[in-house]
């Protein structure tokens, strides 16, 4: 066996059981080595994942195990997505992003970070438990097309109203389209709070902020294997 198809057989594994240190390592080490990026994604990190759902589906996994293979899986995502996204120099358009104040989840952001880079948008990710004043300085300082609200828990959605609240005390609301997203969020809800629009899921949501800034340009290569990626990971994490 090549050491090629070692590290292939080893993401696969690593991938499985959710080492995220060992996923990471292995692509890197892939990658020193000269492998496609494309092979990493397609020949090793995608069936695993697609046998994590398989497990899932027959009893021998549960929520948990699927949470760490799908994390596991984004973190070789983050080394990759530059290598496959063929962004041109100039971003499509600019995008700020956080999860709300008290919440720390941030699987579905992050997801949304890969995909949103990969369309070639400029995206400004402010992490987790957000609070309004670093949104509404986020807001002042990049001018982004797009600010996207996350939110994981039921507890945390009202976050929604108070950021839009402070956008709009600061002179921001006619300048920025608010998007907001996360597991509990609704489109009801969503319209509730005064949002422009609502994604249930990171490949949605990049597709609506294409809309947004007008970008019809049809997806690279690249950008469309990065989505199915995602896809595949937010499958993964939706059977939960």
């Amino acid at each position: 066996m090549s050491r090629e198809e070692e590290i292939r057989a080893g993401l696969f594994d690593h991938t499985l059981n959710g080492h995220a240190p060992e996923v990471k390592a292995l692509t890197e080490e892939g990658l020193k080595l000269g492998m496609d990026p494309m092979d990493i994604l397609f020949k090793a990190l995608i069936p695993s994942l697609e046998e994590v759902g398989r497990r899932f589906e027959k009893g021998d996994f549960f929520v948990p195990e699927m949470l760490i293979a799908a994390r596991a899986m984004q973190g070789a995502l983050v080394i990759l997505r530059p290598l496959i996204a063929e962004t041109g120099a100039k971003p499509v358009g600019r995008y700020v992003i956080g999860t709300v104040k008290g919440d720390i989840h941030d699987i579905g952001k992050n997801l949304c970070v890969i995909m949103l880079e990969g369309a070639g948008f400029e995206v400004f990710d402010l992490g987790v438990n957000t609070p309004p004043e670093k949104f509404v300085a986020a807001v002042q300082e990049h001018e982004p097309d797009v600010v996207g609200f996350s939110a994981f828990l039921t507890t945390t959605m009202p976050m929604f109203k108070v950021n839009i609240e402070a956008i709009t005390k600061a002179g921001l609301r006619g300048k920025v389209h608010i998007a907001v997203g996360g597991a509990p969020v609704t489109e009801e809800y969503a319209k509730h709070v005064g949002a422009d629009s609502y994604a249930p899921d990171a490949s949605m949501a990049t597709r609506m902020a294409k809309q947004i800034v007008g970008d019809r340009s049809d997806s690279s290569q690249g950008a469309k294997a990065l989505e199915q990626a995602v896809m595949k990971i937010d499958e993964t994490l939706r059977k939960g």
